[in-house]
């Protein structure tokens, strides 16, 4: 038997679950392990994890492919890690965590961002002075809804000012697990964006802006030092090889956060190549040459993996979160539905049943709209106070009918995004890539294809995405192959064509849609105001 080429053990680690894989530089995924890590939804508005759960579990998924791919294991050189984004951990001097991991999700820092920046005259409670330093600078702002590190550490200060004056550094999710691999305090290029303290206008040289960090409200010595996701930034300590059962001498590649990641694992590595990524959040992503800025949109080109390139990102907050709501919310856990789901696999899941249901239902869920809102929005408008909701419900609409509305409700946001991505691009995107575990549902691909009116490529492998980018930038920073080879690697299980008679109704139904945002946004300030 020939031996293994050399792997990559790729981390991707969500808000859901921890997930590892083995992978080669041609794009090979071999094996797969995975554990759920609990989120802690909080009362006025926090969201938490314990990095020390991500750190269990990824002990256990190593195990697992230890005992079952033991060859692959042998192989490894490099591990490289994906991570969520836009968490913040508050570690001492030993790097030992001084809290939670305050999520992409928690609000809470939301009043402190607008103390600390606020000014006249001023936009969403920030001085407009400081928005356009950080709009040159940086390419983005804060969002007003405080889900990003800028807000997290604030609040850190402002509320527990203890555990700040213990702070060493502040980390984000990939740099506190790369920190427990080697021991190296650092923040990659797109980890450190959400801090938004950097200068962001060369891509090859990403650095700290001294006016940004003089005026972000937090010590400059508790800022990590800034690599790029391609930098092999150590071997891994004995503690952490004993950990993952590898030898000390691998190496580990810096890595990135989520976004970043899929979009190598997407094969979208050249310009203007757009791809969707449908998980608990979505976002639409392409690499482009310049940065750029949709100020009203959300929509910002920033640092990525590509150290000549920017990211052009659009982010939806919930996506899939809304079939895992209706899933944990509304379908019991002994309802026939979950038995429906064997039907088509035998270890069938709720989501194999809705696949096998949505098909019963034509296009426009027999009248009810879905608005799929269910923790605010960040992309094309960036709203907190937005929540889900089924319009036009009647005396005859079945649970079938609300299960496709809220397939439904997620693409007609996408499209409401998509009509901005075309305007940043410059060009209406006509082929999409579909990738992340909603792209698992035919049904869902169908849909996205007909709302948007684009051609959708569904990944032949999309829960593996994250790892297989991680994979590849592991294998682009020890000098595998190079991100123009990543295209001509990439696979695609189906296309999904547009279906012309479905074009009139979804159309209409759109711009209903739209008009639903514009009439609900205001009641929602009302009734969710903080």
């Amino acid at each position: 038997m020939a031996a293994s080429p050399p792997q990559v053990f790729a981390i991707d680690l969500g808000t859901s679950a921890l997930k590892a894989a083995l992978v080669a530089a041609d794009g090979t995924v071999t094996g797969w392990a995975e554990r759920p890590v609990p989120l802690r939804v909080l009362p006025g508005g926090g969201a938490e994890q314990d990095p020390l759960d991500w750190w269990a579990a990824l002990g256990e998924v190593a195990a697992d492919l230890g005992r079952d791919h033991p060859d692959q294991m042998r192989a490894v050189t490099t591990v490289c890690a994906s991570t969520q984004g836009e968490g913040t951990i508050a570690v001492d001097r030993d790097g030992a965590p001084l809290t939670p991991c305050i999520s992409w999700l928690d609000m809470r820092g939301a009043p402190h961002l607008r103390r600390q920046f606020g000014g006249f005259p001023a936009y969403q409670g920030m001085s407009v002075r400081r928005i356009a330093r950080w709009l040159r600078l940086t390419g983005g702002m804060p969002s007003p809804t405080g889900k990003d590190p800028a807000a997290h550490m604030l609040f850190v200060r402002d509320t527990r000012p203890q555990v700040y004056a213990r702070t060493a550094t502040f980390l984000n999710v990939l740099d506190w697990i790369n920190l427990r691999l080697t021991g190296r305090t650092v923040a990659t290029v797109d980890s450190i964006l959400t801090s938004w303290v950097t200068d962001n206008r060369r891509p090859g040289d990403i650095r700290y802006s001294p006016a940004l960090v003089a005026d972000c409200g937090i010590d400059a010595d508790r800022l990590p030092p800034i690599v790029a996701c391609t930098e092999v930034i150590g071997t891994l300590t004995p503690s952490a090889a004993t950990h993952l059962g590898l030898p000390a001498t691998v190496r580990v590649v810096a890595g990135s956060i989520d976004n970043t990641a899929a979009a190598i694992g997407a094969g979208t590595t050249g310009d203007n190549e757009p791809h969707l990524y449908v998980g608990t959040s979505s976002w639409i992503a392409a690499h482009v040459p310049r940065k750029k800025t949709d100020v009203t949109a959300g929509i910002a080109a920033v640092p990525c993996a590509i150290g000549d390139r920017y990211l052009m990102t659009a982010l939806q907050a919930t996506a899939g979160a809304n079939l895992t709501w209706l899933r944990d919310k509304i379908v019991e856990y002994d309802d026939p539905l979950l038995g429906a789901g064997r039907l088509s696999r035998d270890e069938g899941t709720i989501f194999d049943a809705f696949d096998a249901i949505i098909p019963t239902v034509p296009p426009g869920a027999n009248g009810v709209l879905y608005t799929p809102w269910l923790y605010g929005e960040r992309a094309p408008v960036d709203d907190a106070t937005l929540r889900a909701g089924f319009l036009n419900i009647s005396l005859d609409t079945n649970r079938s009918d609300l299960l496709r509305a809220v397939f439904e409700g997620v693409a007609f946001n996408t499209r409401w995004l998509l009509g901005a991505v075309n305007r940043f691009l410059g060009a209406p995107v006509t082929s999409m890539a579909v990738t992340g575990g909603g792209a698992l549902s035919d049904s869902w691909c169908q849909i996205f294809a007909d709302v948007l009116g684009v051609e959708i490529r569904r990944d032949a492998r999309p829960l593996a995405v994250n790892a297989r980018g991680a994979g590849w930038i592991g294998a682009v920073g020890t000098g595998q192959l190079s991100f123009a080879d990543i295209p001509g690697l990439m696979r695609t299980d189906r296309v999904f064509a547009p279906d012309p008679a479905h074009r009139a109704r979804y159309d209409e139904i759109f711009g209903v849609y739209r008009q639903a945002h514009r009439r609900l946004a205001p009641l929602y300030r009302r009734l969710n105001r903080s």
